[in-house]
């Protein structure tokens, strides 16, 4: 799964995603992509799984990009402890997405097998999805 090799700071806070996405919203790779229509955090587990399903439906053919990293510690305190006594120890990484990020990207494939397989995908994510296809002139 995805996380860095190292950070600056082992906890972060939780914060608040704002607003429209402020970059990575055009296609900059693949022909096809997914594009976020909600502000949610996403998980490393959930990019995984949401590859997985798109490589497998694929069958290997083509290209994936993965445009999100999970860059955020989660941290949580164990279940039936007292409140109070500092934060508790990060136990997973997450990556904000805002609204009209691209996820994923797609090329050397079909636009019916690329539709399918970001459905997919898709599904494996807590949020709003569209597909995106770069107009071709």
């Amino acid at each position: 799964m995805l996380q860095p090799k190292r950070t600056r700071f082992r906890k972060a806070f939780k914060g608040r995603i704002h607003g429209a996405s402020k970059g990575g919203f055009e296609l900059n790779f693949g022909q096809f992509g997914l594009k976020a229509l909600e502000p949610e955090r996403i998980t490393a587990r959930q990019i995984e799984a949401a590859r997985r399903a798109m490589t497998r439906h694929m069958r290997r053919a083509g290209r994936v990009w993965i445009r999100i990293f999970p860059d955020l510690p989660v941290s949580k305190k164990p279940t039936e402890v007292r409140m109070g006594k500092g934060k508790g120890a990060p136990e997973f990484w997450c990556c904000r997405v805002a609204p009209g990020r691209i996820m994923f990207e797609l090329d050397g494939v079909s636009a019916e097998l690329a539709r399918e397989a970001l459905r997919l995908a898709a599904a494996k994510l807590p949020i709003k999805t569209r597909f995106v296809q770069r107009i071709v002139e």
